[in-house]
C-alpha cells in the first residue's frame, strides 16, 4: 500500500470574505453598534461599536485632509494602544498601506524602514522604555526625504490630525472606500531578520482579514467574546489574530497595557470579565508564575491562542488547568502567510494540543517536501512545510528577487520549518532547517531536547541550540532560565535527567544558566543569538 503524501487541504463550505477590511467593519457597526468594540484598560477609555467607527472615520479623513490617498504609507510607531487600532482601521478605510515599525527600533533601522518602504507620513509614541521617539525622528530626518510629517500620539500633533478631519466630508471617504479593491495592499510588516535587515512582507485586505476571520472562527468567536491582547500590534499575533479575528465577529478588543505586563494582564482578564487571552509561551510562562497568581478570578475565560514559538507541553497543561483556558489553541505560520497557516481545533485533545500545531486551516494548502528537491514525503516524514493559498503574501515590498526566493512559481511559500506529518494531517514542527544540529553525522532537533527537559523541576524555560565542536563538528548547549535563580541546576543534573531517556547524542554537553533569552517582538526566541554568544 502507498504510504499517503504529506499534504491537505482545508475544505470548507464557508467561502472567504470578499471585503476590505473598511467594508467588513461596517457589516460588524450595523450587526452591533451597542456592542463594545474596544478597550483600553490603562486609561480606561472603551469605545462601543458605532463609537469605534465614528472614532476610526475621524482619523481616516484627518488622514485625507492631509493628502494621504491610496497606496501612501503611513508608518505606525508605537506601543499597543487605542490609537495605534484606529490608525489600523483609517488607513484600510481610505487605501493607504499602513507599514508597522517595531517599537524597540533605533535610529539607524527607523531609517531602513522609513526609506525602504517610502513613509509619507509616520504616527509614533512620544517614547518608549527609554526610548524618546521625536529625538530618534529628529535624528534621521534630514537622510529621509520621503518623510513629510509625524504624528505623536498624546501630542498636540494627534489633536491636530482628528480636527483636520472637519475639512473632509463623509461623502469623500465613502468615495474613497469606494475604490477600493480586496486585492489591494494594506500593510507592510517588517520580518524579524536574523542577518542582514529586514524583509517587508506585503500583505492584502484579502490576506489578514480572512485570515483573521478563520483563526477566530476556529476558537469559536461571537458577538459575546472579549479578547485580551497582551501581545504587540506591531505584529500579525496583535494585529490580525488580534483586531481583526475580533471585528470581523463583533467580539471585543481589549488592550491590558502599552507592552507586556503579566500583572496587567491578569488583572485585565479578571476586571473585563475577557474570555480569550492571547500569548507567546514565555507570557503563559510569567503569567503563571506571577507571585499571588492563584488570586486572581480567571473563570470568564474559555479560550485563547498561544503562538509566535513552540509551546511546551507542561506550559500548555498548566494553561488548560489553572488558567480556565480548556478551548485554548495553538496556531501556527508567519508573517509572509498572514500569518496562521495551522491551528488546532477547540475539540482536540491535550495530545493534539500540545504535541502538534494543528491541522491546515479552510481555504490553505499545506505540504511537506525534501527541501533539496521539491518532492512531497510520505507521511511521518520530516521535511520542509510549505504552504499555499489566499493567505500567502504579494511579496517583499520593492524586492522581487527576495521574492522568488521565498515564494515558488507555484505560489508555495517556503516556510524553513522543519515539520512532520501525521497519519491523522496533523503537524508536528520540529524545528528550523537553519536550527538543526548536526553532532558527529547525527541529526539532532532542538525542539524535542526542548520538551522533555520542561518536565525537570528546575527549570522554568529552556532553549536548546548547536554550538562549533571540533570533534563532531556541533554539540548540543542547553540555556536554561532556572526556576529558582538560588538554586540553579548543573550539567550533571541535567545529564542524569536525561541519561537512559534520550540517545546520548541528545543529550547536552554544555549547559549555560541565563535570565533570560533573546527575543524578536513577535515573540520569536533569537536563537542565532544564543548560538554567537556561546560559540567560544
Amino acid at each position: 500500500m502507498t504510504p499517503q503524501p504529506s499534504y491537505a487541504h482545508g475544505t470548507s463550505t464557508t467561502p472567504l470574505l470578499g471585503d476590505t477590511i473598511g467594508a467588513n467593519l461596517d457589516r460588524t457597526i450595523a450587526a452591533y453598534p451597542d456592542r463594545e468594540a474596544l478597550v483600553d484598560v490603562a486609561s480606561g477609555r472603551r469605545w462601543t461599536y458605532a463609537e469605534f467607527g465614528a472614532a476610526v472615520d475621524e482619523v481616516a479623513r484627518g488622514l485625507l485632509a492631509k493628502g494621504v490617498g491610496k497606496g501612501d504609507r503611513v508608518g505606525i510607531w508605537a506601543v499597543n494602544c487605542p490609537e495605534w487600532v484606529l490608525v489600523q482601521y483609517a488607513t484600510a478605510r481610505i487605501g493607504a498601506i499602513m507599514v508597522n515599525v517595531n517599537p524597540a527600533y533605533r535610529a539607524h533601522e527607523l531609517e531602513y524602514v522609513l526609506n525602504q518602504s517610502g513613509i509619507r507620513l509616520l504616527i509614533a509614541s512620544l517614547a518608549h522604555k527609554g526610548s524618546d521617539y521625536r529625538s530618534l525622528v529628529e535624528q534621521v530626518r534630514g537622510r529621509c526625504p520621503g518623510l513629510r510629517e509625524t504624528v505623536y500620539i498624546g501630542d498636540p500633533t494627534w489633536d491636530a490630525l482628528t480636527a483636520a478631519a472637519s475639512a473632509v466630508p463623509a461623502e469623500r471617504l465613502a468615495a474613497a472606500q469606494a475604490e477600493l479593491s480586496c486585492d489591494d495592499p494594506v500593510n507592510i510588516q517588517y520580518t524579524s531578520g536574523t542577518t542582514g535587515f529586514p524583509k517587508g512582507a506585503t500583505l492584502s485586505h484579502h490576506n489578514i482579514l480572512n485570515n483573521g476571520y478563520w483563526v477566530g472562527r476556529t476558537v469559536g468567536y461571537t458577538e459575546h467574546d472579549r479578547v485580551c491582547l497582551p501581545v504587540p500590534f506591531y505584529h500579525c499575533f496583535g494585529m490580525v489574530m488580534g483586531n481583526l479575528g475580533a471585528t470581523s465577529h463583533g467580539a471585543c478588543i481589549v488592550i491590558p497595557a502599552p507592552s507586556f505586563d503579566p500583572k496587567a494582564t491578569l488583572e485585565a482578564v479578571q476586571r473585563e470579565r475577557c474570555t480569550s487571552l492571547y500569548g507567546v509561551p514565555t507570557m503563559f510562562i510569567a503569567e503563571l508564575d506571577l507571585p499571588g497568581f492563584a488570586e486572581y478570578d480567571l473563570s470568564s475565560l474559555r479560550t485563547g491562542i498561544m503562538a509566535g514559538s513552540p509551546c511546551p507541553v507542561e506550559v500548555m497543561k498548566r494553561v488548560v488547568a489553572e488558567m480556565n483556558m480548556a478551548e485554548v489553541s495553538i496556531c501556527y505560520g508567519m508573517t509572509e502567510t498572514s500569518p496562521v497557516s495551522l491551528q488546532t481545533r477547540r475539540e482536540d485533545d491535550l495530545e493534539h494540543r500540545t504535541a502538534t500545531v494543528g491541522r491546515v486551516l479552510p481555504h490553505i494548502e499545506v505540504k511537506i517536501v525534501d527541501p533539496a528537491t521539491g518532492v512531497t514525503l510520505p507521511r511521518g516524514t520530516a521535511g520542509e512545510l510549505r504552504t499555499r493559498g489566499y493567505s500567502v503574501m504579494l511579496g517583499y515590498w520593492n524586492e522581487p528577487e527576495k521574492t522568488a526566493e521565498a515564494v515558488d512559481a507555484g505560489r508555495w511559500m517556503h516556510t524553513g520549518d522543519l515539520a512532520v506529518m501525521r497519519e491523522d494531517g496533523y503537524v508536528e514542527i520540529v524545528g528550523r532547517i537553519k536550527d538543526m544540529i548536526i553532532r558527529g553525522g547525527e541529526n539532532v532537533y532542538p525542539r524535542e531536547i526542548e520538551e522533555f527537559l520542561y518536565a525537570h523541576p528546575k527549570i522554568a524555560d529552556v532553549q536548546v541550540v548547536g554550538v562549533p565542536h571540533e570533534r563532531y563538528g556541533e554539540e548540543v548547549l542547553a540555556c536554561v532560565v532556572p526556576r529558582d535563580a538560588d538554586d540553579p541546576l548543573t550539567l550533571e543534573e541535567v545529564r542524569s535527567f536525561c541519561a537512559g531517556r534520550l540517545a546520548h547524542y541528545k543529550i547536552p554537553s554544555r549547559l549555560e544558566v541565563v535570565d533570560s533569552f533573546p527575543m524578536t517582538v513577535s515573540g520569536k526566541v533569537r536563537k542565532v543569538e544564543l548560538r554567537e554568544r556561546f560559540a567560544g
